[in-house]
């Protein structure tokens, strides 16, 4: 029993060690959380700034595994690419061997009359946590909070070593067979280093329990270089597993990369073990010395730091190979013409404003493709729901924000060399309209995630209700369809037939929510379920106010209107309180297509209307009539 209870509390002590090491890092990520983003965030296409940079990020919150998950988000946010992530995770490898420097202070030695003695780790470890425990309780302000966690947490780190050691001198005997056990077979010292290291999730904590070990009993050079080398590559296989959860494959390329260096670094460091003993440099004194904490510590860091400054020149290499194990996802189609035309945003056409200006608009083109898309995709939604749907729905918003925002950035790149009045017009107007249709994609989210919702409740629309949604949907379709055609072929006469639809639109909607209160008022619909008709029914109205704006864009785009550029509300206004003869024809056009259609669907529900009409009130299909007799006048 006396065994068990020792290991009880060799554990204990393991588990004040991972538990002070993580709140000292969390208090240090704190402090410098959004510094460490950003430094990350800019770093070159050079390998050597990025090792730089990881290695310093890696210093100041002691994990290696820390930075380079963050690393992965960075890669699958955008701001950083595959191949600047490479020289970061080289640079994390080196930083996080900081930790075993700093427990080597458990080595320190010496009288009380000393100025070391003041670094003593028993002497260090309980001046923290009354540092920490101070700064937390007694002083107000984030900062000091931060700061109170980084000096408890190191004060509870220390304790634990310091527990586990006194527990790991009371198996010096066993201790040493095992580790003369790994100094005659280098594969099961390799092998034990991985093993544990991806069990305790920390490669800063074994290399700790073996300094805790050498400054108890002490260890050799030969017993635990294999060990330490099995240690850098169970590093990995945290990493990898909390990395590629739903990664992108570029994420997951990043997570992979560190797989790869770990395995070369680990055979250069076999390797130079192998040369050095054959050459004598590792003579048998070196080989069979006794260990301290200290002693280890610089093996782990030799171990890290000389292959990633040997093998820094070989990233390029390990791209190839990472990308070989790793292959790209397979494109949608639709996918593949948005990246060919992001990728025709060369910068190098900046100054030719007019050829650059084709490019954002081919990018546009596209957008305007995906957007309907999208709300074909939300529509289907609700008549056959289907949860991996869900899944393309946002995958196309995704690629709508990227597109908008590539294509705004290269627009404002432009801006210096644009001169000319008809290239400012255009300039503005693809402004406008990457704004519009990025916001079209918004809408139809906005309707995926209604439906989802109501799905969710195990609810559903009445018949009367979908019916109504469809005459809407069609609307919708109409219009996005008009819309785009008129701004593929920048056809002002196809975009003037838009706004007399947006308006039949608004009418629609008007009259449908008037029903659906209806419906409500008499208990034949549900109220929840109100709410999410009324949601969906807002947001296909203001996607046809979208669709206005555009064909507005699209006329002032023409010579002969250029005269409407900064005046839209204006043209608007007047066109619709105008007696334009063509504007009225296709609005009484529309309204009878889709009114005639709404009104057939329900007998109670018309005949509520016109009772409701006699009245002189706008409700049901009173107001969709009242308006086309007002146009009807003008």
């Amino acid at each position: 029993m006396a065994t068990f209870y020792k290991a009880i509390a060799f554990l204990g002590g393991l588990a004040m060690f991972l538990y002070g090491m993580r709140v000292m890092g969390d208090g240090l990520k704190s402090s410098s959380g959004g510094a460490m983003r950003t430094a990350l965030a800019k770093v070159t296409n050079k390998p050597v700034m990025g090792f730089i940079l990881g290695m310093l990020v890696a210093c100041i919150i002691q994990s290696s595994t820390a930075t380079i998950v963050i690393t992965v988000g960075l890669v699958g946010a955008g701001f950083l690419t595959f191949h600047q992530s490479v020289g970061i995770v080289l640079g994390a490898n080196v930083g996080t061997a900081i930790t075993a420097q700093i427990i080597r202070l458990m080595d320190v030695s010496s009288g009380e009359d000393s100025l070391l003695y003041f670094f003593k780790a028993d002497n260090l470890a309980p001046m923290a946590l009354v540092l920490g425990i101070v700064l937390i309780m007694f002083v107000r302000g984030s900062k000091s909070t931060n700061a109170g966690n980084i000096a408890c947490g190191f004060g509870i780190l220390f304790m634990g070593l310091i527990y586990m050691s006194d527990v790991v001198s009371g198996f010096g005997e066993s201790l040493s067979r095992l580790l003369v056990a790994f100094q005659n077979n280098y594969f099961l010292g390799f092998l034990a280093g991985v093993l544990v290291t991806g069990v305790v999730q920390s490669s800063s904590a074994v290399v700790g329990i073996i300094q805790s070990i050498a400054s108890s009993i002490g260890v050799t050079f030969s017993a635990v270089f294999a060990v330490i080398i099995g240690v850098n590559i169970g590093d990995c296989i945290t990493t990898y597993l909390v990395s590629r959860i739903g990664a992108k494959p570029n994420q997951r390329r990043t997570a992979v990369v560190h797989i790869v260096y770990n395995v070369f670094a680990a055979l250069l460091c076999f390797m130079l073990v192998f040369i050095g003993r054959m050459s004598g440099i590792l003579s048998d004194e070196i080989w069979n010395s006794t260990l301290n904490s200290g002693g280890v510590a610089n093996i782990h860091g030799f171990f890290r730091l000389v292959p990633a400054v040997v093998l820094l020149p070989l990233t390029g290499l390990f791209e190839k190979i990472t990308c070989a194990v790793v292959k790209d996802e397979p494109v949608d189609a639709e996918d593949k013409k948005a990246i060919a035309a992001l990728d025709a945003l060369d910068d190098r056409l900046l100054v030719s404003p007019a050829i650059a200006l084709d490019q954002v608009d081919r990018v546009v083109k596209e957008m305007s493709e995906i957007a309907v898309h999208n709300y074909d995709a939300c529509v289907r939604q609700i008549y056959e729901y289907d949860p991996k749907r869900d899944q393309r729905i946002q995958e196309r918003e995704n690629l709508l924000d990227s597109m908008t925002d590539a294509a705004n950035k290269y627009i404002v790149s432009l801006s210096q060399h644009v001169t000319s009045d008809r290239d400012t017009r255009m300039q503005n107007a693809l402004l406008k309209a990457l704004i519009c249709y990025e916001r079209i994609g918004d809408l139809a989210v906005n309707i995926a995630e209604e439906v989802s919702e109501l799905n969710a409740a195990n609810k559903q629309f009445s018949a009367n209700a979908m019916a109504e949604l469809r005459i809407a949907f069609d609307a919708v379709y109409e219009i996005l369809d008009i819309t785009a055609r008129a701004y593929q072929t920048k056809d002002a006469e196809l975009a003037s037939r838009v706004e007399p639809l947006e308006e039949v639109i608004d009418d629609l909607i008007e009259d449908m929510n008037a029903r659906h209160v209806y419906r409500m008022v008499n208990q034949l619909c549900d109220a929840v379920n109100g709410i999410y008709y009324q949601a969906i029914l807002t947001n296909i109205e203001h996607i046809s106010d979208k669709c206005s704006d555009l064909a507005v864009y699209i006329i002032e785009g023409s010579d002969s209107n250029s005269d409407i550029f900064g005046k839209e509300h204006s043209y608007v206004h007047e066109l619709h309180h105008s007696n334009n003869e063509a504007y009225l024809q296709q609005y009484n056009e529309d309204h009878d297509r889709y009114f005639d259609a709404l009104n057939a669907i329900s007998v109670t529900d018309r005949l509520e209307g016109e009772k409701t009409a006699d009245n002189g009130e706008n409700t049901l299909t009173g107001r969709g009539r009242r308006k086309k007799q007002k146009h009807s006048q003008l």
